[in-house]
C-alpha cells in the first residue's frame, strides 16, 4: 500500500547508520565537518540526505514514500540530531534582541477547536516570550537558519540535493498543549524531533483535488477528519515525513515538552509550475514565428461557441475545436524548454541560502584572502591569478547560466542573505565568448583546472575572467594565493 499515492505509512526501526554518522562523533556539527571533507558538493548533499532518512535508503524512500505516503523512523537514539538546534539555542536567539513577533516568531494556541495567534508588536524579549510559553502557548521560530549557523549549514547543503529551496521552522510546545489546528501544507515535510516527545496524527488527503496541492489548507475541525493513517509519539532522534496534502496535527503529552524542527522543500516545484513559465514563452514564440497564430478568429464564432452553445450540433463548432486543439499541439514545437528550466533555476538560486565555507575552502577563496590594514596602509591586497593558477567552482550548485534578452547572465548564490529574499538576485553579465569557459568550469567540477586551459581567446581574457569569478566568491584556488 505504501506505493500508492494514498498509501499507508511505513515504519522503520533503528538499523545501521550511514558512514557520515558513525565514527568521529560530534553530533550534527561533527557530521557537517566530515561532509566538508568531501570535495564534491553534490556528494555532500546526497550523503546528508542519506543520513536524514537512515536507516531507510534514499532509493527506498524515493520509490515508496516521496509524494506518496508518510514514513516514520524510530531510531531509539536521542542524540541523533544533537547540536542541530535546542531550547538553549532558542533562548540565545531571543537574547540577541533580533527576534520580532510576527516576522520571526509566532505565539500560538489551539484549544477546544479554536486556533489563535497571540503576537504582540515589536521585539520578542525573553521575559515576554517565556511568559507566553509558561501559560501554555506554542512558539514557532520562523527560518531558524537566520539565527543558527548550524541550521544554516545543514540547509545550505541539503538544498542542492533537492534542487529546490530547503527551509525550516522550529516549534517549541509546552507539556499538555497543542499549538496548531489540523491542516495540510504545500511542502514536503520532514519532522525532526529534537527534544522531548510529541503525539502526532496524520490523515490521507480527503479528495483527489487535495493530493499534492499547490497551496496550504485552512484549518480543519476534528469533525472534518476521518481516521488517521498514522498515529504515533515521536521521541528525540525520530523522524516523521509526510507529503504535501497529508493533513496533520501534533500535541504534547502531559509529562513532556516538545521541540522539533520541520525541514521543508518542493514548494511550487511541480510540472505545472514549470509549464506556467513555459507555455507563455512558447505562445509568444509561436506568435512571432507562425502566421497561423496571428490569423483572425472567424467573424461569427461568438454565435456558435461559448457555454450557451455547448450542446449544439454544428460543424462550425467541430472545426473550431479541432483548430484550437491543433494550435495547442503545435505549441510544443515552439516551447523553449531549456530556457524555461533556466528561469526556474534562476528563481531557485535567488531562494538559496549562501554556501557555508569550511576553513580549508575559506583559505582558498576571496573570503579568506588576507587583505588588511597594517602599519599605516593596506597589505596583501592584490589578487594575483596567473596562467598557472589552478581553480574550480566553490560548489557545483552556486551558479546558473541564463541566456536572456539583455545578454548572457551568470546568476550566483555566494552573496545571498540568510534572510529569505533580503537581497535582489545576484548576477554578472558575461561576454558571450566566455560562456564556453563557464560551461568548462561546471563540467570540470570538482577537479581543478589551470587558468590557461580556459577556452577564452587570449591569456588576458582567461586571467581576467578567473579574477572576476574569484572576487565574487564563485571560484576557489587549489592553493591559497597568499601564504599567511
Amino acid at each position: 500500500p505504501e506505493g500508492k499515492r494514498h498509501g499507508g505509512p511505513a515504519e522503520s526501526q533503528g538499523g545501521p547508520r550511514p558512514a557520515t554518522q558513525g565514527g568521529g562523533g560530534g553530533g550534527v556539527v561533527g557530521l557537517l565537518r566530515r561532509l566538508g571533507r568531501l570535495e564534491d558538493s553534490r556528494r555532500r548533499a546526497a550523503e546528508l540526505f542519506r543520513w536524514l532518512v537512515a536507516p531507510v535508503t534514499p532509493e527506498e524512500f524515493l520509490g515508496r514514500h516521496w509524494e506518496r505516503a508518510p514514513l516514520l523512523v524510530r531510531r531509539g537514539d536521542p542524540g541523533y540530531y544533537a547540536g542541530l538546534f535546542s531550547t538553549a539555542d532558542f533562548d540565545t536567539a531571543l537574547r540577541s534582541g533580533e527576534v520580532h513577533f510576527g516576522t520571526h516568531l509566532d505565539v500560538t494556541s489551539y484549544s477546544q477547536g479554536v486556533r489563535e495567534t497571540h503576537n504582540p508588536c515589536g521585539c520578542a524579549l525573553p521575559a515576554v516570550v517565556w511568559d507566553f510559553y509558561q501559560n501554555g502557548c506554542s512558539l514557532r521560530l520562523l527560518s531558524p537558519q537566520t539565527f543558527s549557523p548550524t541550521v544554516w549549514h545543514f540547509l545550505s547543503i541539503l538544498q542542492e540535493h533537492f534542487g529546490s529551496m530547503a527551509g525550516a521552522n522550529t516549534y517549541l510546545t509546552p507539556p499538555g498543549t497543542q499549538g496548531f489546528a489540523p491542516h495540510y501544507d504545500d511542502i514536503e515535510a520532514f519532522v525532526l524531533q529534537l527534544e522531548g516527545k510529541k503525539h502526532w496524527r496524520v490523515y490521507s488527503p480527503r479528495t483527489d483535488a487535495e493530493v499534492l496541492p499547490q497551496f496550504s489548507s485552512t484549518n480543519f475541525t476534528q469533525a472534518e477528519l476521518g481516521e488517521p493513517v498514522l498515529e504515533t509519539v515521536l521521541e528525540a532522534g525520530d523522524l516523521l515525513y509526510f507529503p504535501r496534502g497529508f493533513i496533520h496535527q501534533g500535541d504534547c503529552l502531559p509529562d513532556a515538552h516538545s521541540l522539533h524542527i520541520t525541514v521543508s522543500s518542493y514548494q511550487k516545484n511541480s510540472w505545472g509550475d514549470l509549464l506556467e513559465k513555459l507555455l507563455p514563452a512558447a505562445l509568444q514564440m509561436a506568435l512571432e514565428e507562425d502566421m497561423e497564430y496571428r490569423q483572425g478568429l472567424p467573424m461569427d464564432y461568438l454565435g456558435y461557441m461559448g457555454v450557451a452553445n455547448s450542446d449544439a450540433v454544428d460543424a462550425r463548432r467541430t472545426a473550431f475545436m479541432e483548430k484550437v486543439q491543433r494550435l495547442i499541439k503545435k505549441l510544443v514545437d515552439y516551447a523553449p524548454i531549456d530556457a524555461a528550466v533556466d528561469q526556474r533555476a534562476k528563481s531557485f538560486l535567488h531562494d538559496c541560502l549562501p554556501p557555508v565555507l569550511m576553513e580549508s575552502e575559506k583559505a582558498r577563496s576571496v573570503y579568506g584572502f588576507p587583505a588588511r590594514w597594517q602599519d599605516g596602509g593596506p597589505c596583501d591586497v592584490d589578487i594575483l591569478i596567473t596562467e598557472d593558477t589552478e581553480v574550480r567552482l566553490l560548489q557545483h550548485g552556486i551558479v546558473r547560466l541564463c541566456n536572456e534578452e539583455a545578454g548572457v547572465m551568470l546568476y550566483y548564490t555566494t552573496e545571498n542573505s540568510r534572510v529569505y529574499h533580503k537581497e535582489e538576485p545576484k548576477f554578472l553579465e558575461i561576454d558571450p565568448e566566455h560562456t564556453e569557459s563557464i560551461e568548462f568550469l561546471l563540467s570540470s567540477y570538482p577537479n581543478h583546472v589551470r587558468v590557461d586551459t580556459l577556452p577564452c581567446e587570449t591569456l588576458e581574457d582567461k586571467i581576467s575572467l578567473a579574477t572576476l569569478l574569484f572576487e565574487k566568491g564563485i571560484l576557489t584556488t587549489k592553493k591559497p594565493l597568499v601564504q599567511v
